[in-house]
């Protein structure tokens, strides 16, 4: 692949918030998942698992589990997303598919011995170890023309429990994020990009070479 063709492929990769009911063949949901098991993982571990859901009773029980725990009316998040002109506004729960990425944490056993002793250092390494998997899942799904959704809800201390007992996911294992999989009609907003020469710093660098704290309450206020 040149490199133009991979950067056209990052760029139309977007988070949809609408997505139309038309199924996704099971030959494109393998081949995301395939394309997943091919990440890089800390000592090979590969501690991914992935669970797909597409009963529609099961998909409306996870909606209802993350609708139940978001913030109350008039309760918003710090660098919260602002209003999208979106009909639903979960993003997600219209989506056809629904794929929950776990990581298995019995890996940590077989980690080289100072990962095992070292708490901080194993956590970065499963959740890096997922991330990249869960970014080759999107990266697949746009390759074959469908739309995603990146629900991280599913990960908070509030929904994990009992997400875990509603699809039965062992005790050993932690639900990294749930991937929203379908075809959308939606247009995302153009992403606002932060110049290269912003974040590129070659070689030493001091306080100078980074954005101030009011540079970065500009670019949130901007959003």
């Amino acid at each position: 692949m040149e490199y133009e063709s991979f950067m056209d492929l990052v760029t139309k990769r977007r988070s949809y918030w609408e997505f139309r009911s038309d199924p996704v063949p099971d030959g494109y949901i393998e081949k995301i998942v395939d394309a997943a098991t091919y990440a890089p993982s800390g000592f090979n571990c590969q501690p991914w698992e992935f669970i797909v859901i597409k009963e529609q009773k099961v998909k409306g029980s996870i909606v209802d589990l993350i609708a139940n725990h978001r913030p109350p009316p008039g309760v918003k998040l710090k660098a919260a997303r602002p209003s999208h002109p979106a009909k639903d506004p979960m993003g997600f729960k219209t989506a056809p598919v629904f794929i929950v990425l776990c990581g298995d944490t019995r890996v940590r056993n077989f980690a080289p011995p100072p990962m095992q002793k070292d708490e901080k250092r194993w956590l970065e390494v499963l959740t890096s170890s997922l991330a990249i998997a869960y970014q080759y899942m999107h990266l697949a799904a746009t390759s074959l023309g469908l739309a995603t959704r990146w629900v991280s809800a599913v990960a908070s201390h509030r929904v994990e429990p009992e997400l875990k007992e509603l699809l039965g996911i062992p005790g050993e294992f932690v639900v990294y994020d749930m991937l929203a999989l379908g075809y959308s009609d939606f247009q995302p907003r153009p992403k606002k990009m932060r110049p290269l020469a912003q974040v590129l710093h070659l070689g030493r660098c001091s306080d100078k070479d980074f954005r101030t704290e009011a540079e970065v309450e500009e670019y949130f206020s901007k959003r």
